[in-house]
């Protein structure tokens, strides 16, 4: 998932080697921070934040598939945005 993140991040920020994503395993949930350059926030954000909706969608299938929890926060290093990316009860 992390490497899916990361391209995903690359392909649509100006400065692509900023990028960083981090797997922390938190309280039985796996959290993947990405982090950018402060100027490609609003790029990998997206308007109205659908960039970044899509990206957690996209992982929100992959955890389902593997029966795991994700949580994809995004930000550069001052703040971050964080949702919970759970199960789906099917």
């Amino acid at each position: 998932m992390k490497e899916l993140v990361e391209y995903i991040a690359k392909s649509i920020v100006d400065n692509p080697d900023d990028v960083r994503v981090t797997e922390v395993e938190e309280d039985q949930h796996l959290v993947l921070r990405l982090h950018v350059a402060p100027e490609d926030m609003g790029k990998v954000i997206g308007r109205q934040g659908r960039g970044a909706q899509a990206m957690r969608t996209i992982l929100r299938v992959l955890s389902v598939k593997r029966g795991t929890r994700a949580i994809l926060e995004i930000g550069d290093d001052g703040g971050r945005a964080r949702q919970d990316l759970g199960e789906l009860s099917v």
